[in-house]
């Protein structure tokens, strides 16, 4: 206390300047925690903003994402897209105004604000753990005794990658000769997927699905690895594939023999470019899928592709020449031969999709689209609107039915969705009497009435389901590999392309992961014998935890 009284000025003078001192620095002070708190202000009303702004984006993402497996179009999918990137910018803005405004707010004068972050899920048990343990003090920093007992312990968890690692086995064969008959043995070399062994059965099912699943172009994965150290030339790529595409036609044929077993199916196609002399031709894909999960089904799902270089009625009508039963497809002319009475062995059951029906309704009842268009946009058509609002009532019905047995599903169908349905037909032919021919939402009404018999055969049958979703989410990589590989680059290639797509959705169907699947199949395929090679199946290779922990 006696210090601070000698401290103080003696006459008044020195004590009026002092106070002068005292006060500009309080004012200086203040100003400070003035400027911080209205920059933290601004700081909290954008991260508020952009809170905002990214529920409202994750919720236009979760509904597109709800009704991308129903009712879906290209302009869903692009809008998807650019919201999940406009996404990815808001938090990331929204990040750096939150360290911002960290730094611009002292500790002592405002606290900082923090954004609401979503709550992360643990790390998966099976990764390796490295702990890495932080010294502690050897003394009390307080008082400085040495005598400490731990009392516990705090761990962070960073979750952190290790570069591809790339390694060169060496399979060494001896060779030995007899002293007494002087014969020379060597063990057989083992099995090599493709000639002289060059690469591994993890690599190639790397080089496979990055090409197939991930729709990389070899061109593309080599620069890549060129970067790594690696020369790996685009023709020697394509060796590997060609090799490994024969190597698991078995695997191939077997998964066709399961989809043509199957009592109902899935069908669709989708264009592919295949370069043919300078210029690409609009080939196909084709598609079949089996899934009987829909109505309480135990087989195994799987999908089968085929390539052709056109769309004419042959190459479905080769497919299927052998098979009959239920085919779930869109209203392609190229099918009408499979329904005929008297074709053999028996006439193939049309079931329609539902989904491509309301495709054409929604399509002049779009309410939001035609508000981007503008006063270029048509009117919307109440009678289009009043139809997606009956069907979407069907499909309401069928939601709560889906995964249970076929019986239960039929008495649902016939309890509720019967009446539904017969409603829709007739206010659909009520209204199509007052219509023109020549109106846009008749050629949508006259596209079911025409083919009513087949839209409405699910009221009969609990195993038919009311869209070709299962079709269309096949063939959607495919359309997304388009936008990377541009084009098959012949009408080879692409039958070697559908042989490999059927393997890798087959696994995705099975929840396996396909890379891995792969990498084992070439692995074993040599060494398994023909009846045992149903065991390297997805479906079957899943339930071998011994494969799964290796």
């Amino acid at each position: 206390m006696s210090n601070d009284v000698e401290s103080l000025p003696s006459d008044l003078a020195a004590a009026h300047t002092m106070i002068l001192a005292e006060r500009a620095a309080r004012l200086e002070s203040e100003a400070r925690a003035a400027r911080a708190e209205t920059e933290l202000t601004h700081a909290q009303a954008a991260a508020s903003g952009a809170d905002a702004l990214m529920a409202r984006l994750k919720l236009e993402i979760e509904k597109l994402r709800r009704t991308l497996y129903g009712v879906r179009s290209e302009r869903k999918q692009r809008l998807l897209d650019q919201l999940e990137m406009q996404l990815e910018d808001v938090e990331a803005d929204a990040t750096a105004d939150e360290l911002a405004a960290e730094r611009s707010a002292p500790s002592s004068l405002v606290k900082a604000f923090e954004r609401r972050r979503p709550v992360r899920k643990p790390f998966p048990q099976h990764l390796p753990r490295e702990r890495v343990v932080i010294a502690a003090p050897a003394s009390c920093p307080c008082c400085g005794a040495t005598k400490l007992s731990k009392l516990g312990e705090d761990v962070t968890e960073t979750l952190e990658v290790v570069p591809r690692q790339w390694k060169v086995i060496e399979t060494v064969r001896e060779r030995f000769s007899c002293r007494q008959c002087e014969t020379i043995s060597q063990p057989p070399a083992p099995f090599y997927v493709t000639p002289r062994g060059f690469a591994g059965p993890s690599l190639l099912a790397m080089i496979l699905f990055e090409k197939f699943g991930q729709h990389q172009p070899l061109n593309r994965q080599s620069e890549r690895y060129a970067r790594e150290g690696i020369d790996l030339s685009l023709s020697t790529l394509a060796d590997q594939v060609g090799a490994c595409a024969t190597a698991l036609r078995p695997l191939h044929a077997l998964i066709e023999r399961h989809v043509f077993a199957a009592e109902r199916l899935h069908g669709d196609d989708t264009t592919v470019p295949i370069l043919a002399k300078g210029k690409t031709e609009t080939g196909r894909i084709w598609v079949y899928v089996r899934d009987d999960h829909p109505f309480g089904g135990k087989d195994p799902p799987a999908a089968l592709f085929y390539a052709s270089r056109d769309r004419t009625r042959e190459h479905p009508e080769r497919h299927l020449a052998d098979w009959s039963g239920i085919l779930q497809a869109d209203a392609y002319g190229g099918y009408n031969r499979l329904y005929l009475a008297d074709r053999q062995p028996r006439p193939i059951v049309e079931a329609l999709c539902w989904s491509h029906a309301r495709r054409k309704f929604f399509e002049l009842a779009d309410i939001a689209g035609n508000a981007r268009r503008g006063k270029n946009a048509a009117p919307i058509s109440p009678i289009a609107l009043e139809a997606v609002r009956r069907i979407d009532a069907i499909f309401d019905v069928e939601r709560d039915i889906n995964g249970q047995r076929a019986d239960e599903r039929l008495r649902v169908r016939r309890e509720v969705a019967l009446d539904l349905v017969a409603s829709l037909e007739t206010w659909m032919r009520a209204e199509r009497a007052k219509l023109s021919r020549h109106a846009a939402v008749a050629k949508a009404i006259d596209y079911m009435l025409t083919r009513w018999p087949a839209f409405a055969r699910f009221l009969d049958d609990g195993r038919i389901c009311l869209t070709n979703n299962a079709a269309e989410r096949a063939l959607r990589g495919l359309a997304l590999g388009r936008k990377s590989w541009l084009f098959a680059g012949s009408e080879r290639g692409a039958e070697r392309a559908a042989v490999m797509y059927t393997l890798i959705q087959t696994a995705k169907l099975n929840d396996v992961d396909p890379q891995a699947w792969l990498a084992d199949a070439l692995r074993r395929i040599a060494d398994t014998s023909q009846t045992q090679l149903a065991d390297l199946l997805p479906w079957n290779w899943r339930r071998e935890p011994a494969i799964l922990a290796a």
